[in-house]
């Protein structure tokens, strides 16, 4: 069971980032081979990216939702997240010509993800009474206090 930090928290972080979400949908509950195929291979990439942390990844979070799966994950730098999208010897690329081939265009699952760069002090979160949780687990994770009180001066105040 994850640790509870009783109180309000929230995450410090020294520079700009990148919220990566990315997610299957199932279109077609009944072809069970597609979609769970396409399921199966985000985790080794998870694994992949957890052993070798130089390779930008701060965190993930796994996300269920209707008819599919998604996780956020928060990386050092869009440069990071591209260079891993295109490494020949890593495991985005082959799972990625393997959806091509075994899903291509015929509708079965549906896959998608957004990028978003967040520039140093352009964010705020909150946490209260929680683990550590989403950019508070990728970041520094502080308590909140003074000039942290409220979303005007946390937004501002990211250092």
């Amino acid at each position: 069971m994850p640790t509870i930090f009783p109180g309000r928290f929230t995450a410090k972080y020294g520079g700009s980032f990148v919220v990566f979400i990315i997610g299957m949908r199932v279109n077609r509950l009944l072809q069970f081979s597609k979609w769970m195929s396409v399921a199966k291979a985000m985790p080794p990439m998870i694994a992949e990216l957890k052993k070798h942390p130089e390779m930008g990844l701060l965190h993930v979070e796994p996300m269920i939702y209707w008819r599919g799966v998604a996780t956020v994950q928060y990386w050092r730098s869009f440069d990071h997240l591209h260079a891993y999208a295109h490494m020949r010897d890593r495991n985005h690329l082959p799972a990625w010509a393997e959806f091509n081939r075994r899903v291509g265009g015929n509708g079965s699952v549906g896959i998608w993800h957004e990028s978003f760069l967040v520039d140093r002090g352009n964010y705020e979160c909150i946490y209260a009474n929680m683990p550590r949780f989403g950019f508070g687990a990728a970041a520094d994770h502080v308590p909140v206090t003074g000039r942290l009180e409220s979303a005007r001066q946390r937004i501002g105040h990211a250092e």
